[in-house]
């Protein structure tokens, strides 16, 4: 009855319409009235949820990832990517999603990904011939990579679910491989939708004039060099690269593009507020959330379900994917982190599987549920970039759908995908 009452509340709650975050409050204090907890522990479990010094990664890469998606590294980074892959047959879709890849391990944001890379590449695909639904297709599939390649916000919400038990370091590295895995897999099916539709060529750019995009990414790709590198090297921790971060873009586009105007920033750095703010309330509620859902046995309990119907840790792993998949298109992919976490790892632990590669198994599943309605927030926003129907994009996104579920099975059954470089840099 107990488990019911919290979930059942939760459940209620969603339904008639309250904000995630607020629902898992009031689930909580509902649980808490109906154990006949002291409401008083419901408030410090809200309060050390979010009294935490990892927590300060999140708005610190938020800001940078801000500052530099409105200070026009978004389009330096197309144009780097242009010279790159451009002039190959369907070479746009290759430089959305090669663009993607770095600004994804700038900025650490699928939603931002999407904002910036669609505003810049969506129109341009079209003009140059492409299917507006397809360069729809490409960018918000390709925005995925963000939450995988670091600096990953939720890398660092899975960690902080997991009770700090998983460094942030290990999940920054293990996100490489599952991330260019995924670029690398797009990459490939759009040069056969390319070869196939006959997509036009781009034209090869001068030397003098790539030399002079090469050296201007380059300022903002430096971002990417000084996060890594610090964490891998010990000159400072993965919480205090991201505060570094924040140093180097607001020189960078301040100082060196100069594309930002000073009055804009109260105004950016108010968006900023209003975005950690919502993080923060969501960390904060989930936290007590989790204490009931600990002191009912939940976690037990499921493990116990699931130890039913099968023994064999691949079975389990395929049963959790379907039920991550399922919860994705059902809710967003931070408040899943902070709930299912708790509950699945134990169980999978259990199994033998390691933390950090559960770690990019949950990533990937809930980045799928990004991209599929209803409430798939990077398919939102590139469906307004791009003004089309959501009911289009979903269509174009039939054979993205199908790279996604390929890369989703080798992260989950072969683990040196996700721990071949953890293991190296920190064991």
């Amino acid at each position: 009855m107990d488990t019911f009452v919290l979930l059942g509340s939760f459940f209620l709650f969603m339904i008639v319409g309250v904000p995630v975050a607020y629902a898992l409050g009031l689930a909580a204090l509902a649980g808490a009235l109906w154990m006949e907890l002291p409401l008083d522990a419901v408030m410090i479990q809200i309060a050390s949820g979010v009294n935490k010094f990892s927590l300060l990664a999140i708005p610190f890469f938020v800001l940078a990832g801000a500052i530099m998606a409105e200070g026009g590294m978004s389009r330096r980074l197309v144009a780097f990517a242009g010279v790159l892959v451009g002039f190959i047959r369907g070479g746009l879709s290759l430089v959305n999603i090669l663009a993607s890849t770095f600004f994804g391990a700038i900025s650490g944001s699928s939603v931002a990904d999407t904002a910036s890379i669609g505003s810049v590449l969506i129109p341009e695909m079209e003009r140059k011939g492409y299917p507006r639904d397809f360069a729809t297709a490409v960018t918000v599939s390709g925005s995925v990579q963000a939450i995988l390649i670091p600096p990953s916000h939720n890398a660092v919400i899975y960690s902080l679910a997991a009770g700090g038990t998983v460094s942030i370091g290990a999940l920054f590295m293990a996100g490489v491989l599952p991330g260019l895995l995924l670029g690398l897999t797009l990459a490939a099916m759009c040069l056969v939708i390319a070869r196939k539709r006959n997509f036009p060529k781009g034209e090869v750019i001068p030397l003098k004039q790539a030399l002079r995009i090469c050296v201007e990414a380059l300022w903002g790709l430096a971002t990417l060099f000084i996060i890594l590198g610090g964490i891998l090297t010990g000159v400072f921790t993965a919480t205090e690269s991201a505060s570094i971060a924040v140093v180097w873009a607001f020189f960078v586009t301040m100082f060196i593009y100069r594309d930002y105007k000073w009055r804009e920033l109260p105004k950016l750095l108010h968006r900023t507020v209003k975005t950690v703010s919502i993080v923060m309330i969501l960390i904060g509620f989930a936290a007590a959330f989790g204490y009931l859902m600990t002191l009912m046995q939940i976690p037990l309990k499921v493990t116990a379900f699931f130890s039913t119907l099968s023994d064999n840790r691949y079975v389990i792993l395929m049963m959790i994917n379907v039920l991550l998949l399922a919860l994705g298109t059902l809710m967003d992919m931070a408040p899943l982190i902070l709930i299912l976490t708790p509950i699945l790892l134990p169980m999978v632990v259990k199994l033998g599987v390691d933390p950090v590669h559960f770690g990019m198994i949950m990533m990937v599943n809930l980045g799928i549920g990004l991209l599929t309605p209803p409430v798939g927030a990077v398919l939102f926003v590139g469906s307004a970039v791009a003004k089309l129907k959501i009911e289009v994009v979903v269509k174009a996104l039939y054979p993205f759908f199908g790279a996604l579920l390929l890369v989703l099975a080798l992260v989950t059954y072969v683990p040196a995908i996700s721990l071949w470089l953890p293991n190296l840099m920190f064991k």
